[in-house]
Formats: C-alpha cells, structure tokens, sequence
C-alpha cells in the first residue's frame, strides 16, 4: 500500500507535472488551430511537429553538460519561466517566422528540461519508490492527454485560442511555483556552474559518456532499442489520424473518441503499475511493452472499423504504460545520476536524427503506397523491435540489473561503472 508520510514532496512535484502537462496539451491544440487560420496549410501545422526534434538536435550536443553541473530545481524554474514569457507573446505576433521563432525556442528550453526534471526526479525519489513514482507520474501526464483536448475545447468557446494560450503561460508559472517549494537536492546546494563548460568540457563529457556505454553495454543498448520504440510510435502516429479519416473513413469527432480510449488505456496501465509496483520487476514490464504495444498497432493497422481500431489503440497505450514505467526505473536505477544529464542528451542526439528520418520516409512511401499497406509494414517492423527487445531483457547473465529494482541499495546504481 502508498504510505503518504515520505510522499509529501513527490506529489508536490506530481503535482507540478500535471499542470504543466495540461497547459501543454491546451497549448499545443491552440496553437495547431492558431497555424492553420493563420495558413489554411496543413505543411505549416507539419512544420510544428518537426520542430520539436530539430530543438532536441541544437540543445542535445551542449545542454547535458550544464544540466550535470547547475542546480537542476533552480534550472527547472528558470525554464518553466522562459517558456512562460515566450507563450505569453506568441499571440502578439502575426508574422509566421516569427511565431516558428518563437516555437522553436519553447521547444528548446522543453528538450533542456525534460532530462533536467529527470536527473530531479532521480535525486529526489528513494529508489523503492521509484517505480511506484513512474507509474503515477505515467498516470498524470495520460489525464492530462485525455483532459487536454476537453479544457480546450471548453475555453475556446468561452474565449479564443490566444486565451487558452495565456492560460498555459500561467501553468508554466505555477508549475516554476510549485518547483520552487521543493527542497533542494544538490549536495553543496550550488547556484552556478560548478565548473566553466567550454568546447574542450564538452568534447570531454562525450567521451566519458562513450566509456561509460563500452563498460556498460547492456545499459546503452536497453537505451537504444527503448529509443527505438519511441522512434516507430513517431513516425507511425504522424499517419494515424489520416488513416483513421482516409482509410477507416471515421469522421473527426470518432477520431477524437478513438483518442480518449487510447488515454484510458494509458491511464488504466498506470494504475495498476502503481498498484502492483513491488510485484513487477522493471524486465517484466519492459518485455511486456515492448511485445504488446506493436501488437496494438498491428491491430489498428489490420482493423476495418471502429471497434477493432479502438481495441488497438486501447492495447498500444494500455502496453506502452508498462513500458515506460518500466523502462524510467530501469534507467533510473543503472545510469548514474551526476552523468545522467549527459547521458540522455547524447542519445537524444540519435533518437531526434532516427525520428525525422522515419518520419520523413513513412510520409514518403505514402505518396507510392497504399496508407494501410505502410502502416502495416512500419508496425510488423516495430513488432521485430519489440522481440529484439524481449531478447536483451530477459538475458539472464544481465539479471542483476533488474533484481536491484526494491532493495533499496542505492550502490547497485553504479553497476559495471569505471
């Protein structure tokens, strides 16, 4: 059972998770509505979506090594402030370039971010509670992919689009607030840079993150096969709503049906990972995600109509909560913290590449062959991802990388580390 003395602190941080999250999803609904009345050019919409990878491409290469060496809470504020200012101006501009401009910028301080918030989450949790952590905050941000589109949906018929802009602007701020009232968990409680990062630190910095990848193999590639996942669940999802309203010819309000089951399928994953968190090991949950979440796809692809769409889109998220549960532990658990920064840059650097990649030739290869018959091959590809991954994870000579998930010894995290 959750014993709320020692969760006080987390939840805050889930807390501050969740609003953001939700702002994020009435943001991005908003502004795809502002782009197209500006345009009336589904490209332009497109060009929005690429802009999150190109982001990650500039900040990944540099931002590790100041994200390992600043204090990652007053960090997380400043970039929740940042890209506060910048939503708040977006629906002052009328200018295109400007508002890419504008975009790309929240986008990068997101991709700085999301690793930040992870090396915080990785200090502030104890290791029994992690994967309990995981599963909740797997939960909040699914609520608030369901509950997104429905805020939004409610504020543009009181105001505009520009309101529900704002309003995300202000969840950014109580989310810089709610972080703020977490504790600090720098050792020393540093301000500034530990040491000046230059071209040499960082050059140096990739080299110890290449060392520490040799010396721990199944690490790297556990990292890079989940990397994987994420790549295929991008490139196939930028067809998923043209399949749906082209090849299922469902109208856009059952596409928008189809969605909310995918996030009850996601939110009913998480709680039972909450539930059952010191019942399942993090191979279990990683092999079970990364089988059952292509099968999901799989069945969308194969399905002739709603109710077969809507049982693999059920099974993809309800699978891919397990996943990512499992998988946040497991690298929590076996990356070291004070290069953990680092290390998710780095490898954001070839996820990012392999997204637009994929991406670009699933949108390619729709323009020579039927939709269903690429959705089809992308999802049997994906599939053989998920039995390679089943492979890594279940190699018993690596099985100690997955006992250590509740014994709460912190000294495992630094397996095979040099």
């Amino acid at each position: 059972m959750l014993k709320l003395s020692g969760w006080k602190n987390p939840i805050l941080l889930l807390l501050g998770i969740g609003v953001s999250n939700l702002g994020a999803w009435i943001y991005l609904i908003a502004l795809n509505l502002i782009i197209l009345e500006l345009t009336g050019s589904v490209l332009a919409v497109t060009v929005l979506y690429m802009l999150i990878p190109i982001a990650t491409l500039c900040t990944n290469f540099w931002s590790g090594s100041y994200i390992d060496r600043l204090n990652k809470r007053h960090l997380m504020i400043f970039l929740d402030l940042i890209r506060a200012l910048f939503i708040f101006l977006l629906p002052f501009m009328d200018s295109l370039i400007f508002i890419y401009l504008c975009v790309f910028i929240i986008k990068m301080a997101g991709s700085i971010f999301e690793p930040t918030s992870m090396v915080y989450m990785t200090k502030l949790i104890p290791k029994k509670n992690r994967q309990r952590f995981n599963a909740l905050r797997n939960f909040i941000n699914s609520s608030g992919f369901i509950l997104g589109p429905s805020i939004a949906g409610f504020l543009f018929m009181l105001g505009s689009p520009y309101f529900a802009i704002h309003l995300n602007s202000l969840a950014l701020c109580m989310s810089a607030i709610i972080i703020f009232l977490l504790p600090n968990v720098e050792s020393g409680g540093d301000t500034v840079l530990s040491e000046k990062v230059s071209m040499s630190v960082i050059k140096s910095d990739w080299r110890q993150i290449l060392r520490f990848s040799q010396s721990n193999k199944h690490i790297a590639v556990v990292y890079v096969l989940f990397s994987g996942i994420t790549v295929f669940m991008s490139a196939l999802d930028s067809l998923e709503a043209a399949f749906a309203t082209q090849v299922l010819s469902l109208s856009q309000s059952t596409y928008g049906f189809l969605v909310s089951i995918a996030g009850v399928g996601i939110i009913i994953g998480s709680i039972m990972n909450a539930l059952f968190a010191n019942r399942l090991k993090t191979n279990v949950l990683m092999g079970f995600g990364a089988l059952f979440t292509p099968i999901g796809y799989l069945i969308f692809a194969y399905s002739q109509n709603f109710t077969w769409a809507s049982i693999g889109f059920f099974t993809m998220t309800f699978a891919l909560s397990f996943a990512n549960t499992g998988f946040l532990t497991f690298y929590q658990n076996n990356v070291p913290v004070n290069i953990m920064g680092r290390f998710s840059s780095v490898f954001g650097i070839l996820e990012a590449v392999l997204i637009i990649i994929l991406t670009a030739t699933a949108g390619v290869l729709t323009e020579f062959f039927e939709m269903r018959f690429v959705y089809m091959m992308g999802s049997f590809a994906f599939l053989a991802l998920g039995f390679m991954m089943n492979l890594v994870v279940w190699d018993k000579s690596k099985k100690a990388y997955y006992d250590q998930v509740n014994n709460g010894d912190e000294k495992s995290q630094y397996i095979g580390y040099n």
